[in-house]
């Protein structure tokens, strides 16, 4: 795979403009471009309607990315994530910036990037972990530089690791560490759940158990863990139900009242909806003879 020099007043740049496999554009998360550049003076490039998601982190320097009507002022280490079908714009000041970024896209995408935004508030954040990020740019340059025979497949669980680390670090921006200095932690309430969710709990008793307003419980929880109380004990329910399906014979009745799910009927209603099938098909799926 060519690697593209380029030096020019603006910018100068090493890239890899990638053309994946059909395959890979159908089926896997896929690459389009990687590599760095370094503008050479300040000026403004503006994009708009790129079947594209970029990731893009500063390495040198400072700038201003403006995407939705809102302008970001970055600096190093600020890492920028967006949906390039929407105009955007970015500008380096005159302490000119460094950046390495990935343009890359995959069918389902638009579900992560709404995930992404839900749980960062914004399209740009401050990493702990920026080595992490260019490590994973790194390789992926490589891979896209190299000849093997697997590349596309490889491409596909970088990219992966890549989206993982942006759901992981874009929690932890720097207003949000500032702001969690002051904010509950609730490993104590999310380890209470893990112990007692056999057991009937109210948010009223939870939040009175733990002195804390139950609307300012719920919004943090969240935050914190990506799930609603009510959801992460209706994960931990499901989980415990597939063990005691899987390696017991229990009835449908009492794995339902193990797991504090009332009613057969509501409990098989439930880990449908969930599992999309039912549990007797579950256990006859699963269940060792």
């Amino acid at each position: 795979m060519p690697t593209s020099y380029f030096s020019g007043s603006l910018v100068s740049s090493q890239r890899i403009l990638y053309t994946p496999s059909a395959f890979a554009k159908k089926n896997l998360l896929h690459l389009q471009e990687v590599g760095t550049l370094q503008a050479q003076k300040p000026h403004t490039s503006k994009r708009k309607d790129l079947v594209s998601y970029l990731l893009f982190i500063v390495l040198s320097g400072s700038g201003t990315l403006t995407y939705n009507g809102v302008d970001y002022d970055l600096k190093k280490g600020d890492c920028v994530f967006i949906d390039c079908r929407k105009p955007y714009s970015h500008r380096s000041s005159e302490d000119l910036w460094q950046l390495q970024w990935a343009h890359f896209y995959g069918q389902n995408m638009n579900n992560i990037f709404e995930k992404y935004i839900e749980r960062a508030g914004q399209v740009t954040f401050h990493p702990i972990n920026t080595t992490a990020f260019l490590t994973t740019l790194s390789e992926l340059y490589q891979l896209a530089d190299s000849e093997e025979y697997v590349r596309d497949m490889m491409i596909n669980e970088k990219l992966s690791s890549l989206l993982t680390l942006i759901m992981k670090e874009s929690h932890y921006t720097e207003g949000v560490i500032h702001l969690s200095q002051k904010k509950y932690n609730m490993q104590d309430v999310k380890e209470y759940l893990d112990n007692h969710y056999q057991e009937k709990i109210s948010l009223d008793e939870l939040a009175s158990l733990f002195y804390i307003n139950k609307f300012y419980l719920t919004r943090v929880f969240k935050e914190q863990y990506g799930l609603s109380i009510y959801s992460y004990l209706q994960q931990i329910k499901i989980t415990h139900a597939k063990q005691l399906l899987r390696f017991t014979d229990d009835t449908l009745e009492s794995i339902s009242l193990a797991c504090n799910m009332g009613d057969p009927t509501y409990f098989s209603r439930t880990f449908k909806k969930i599992e999309g099938i039912s549990p007797g098909e579950f256990r006859k799926r699963w269940q060792e003879g």
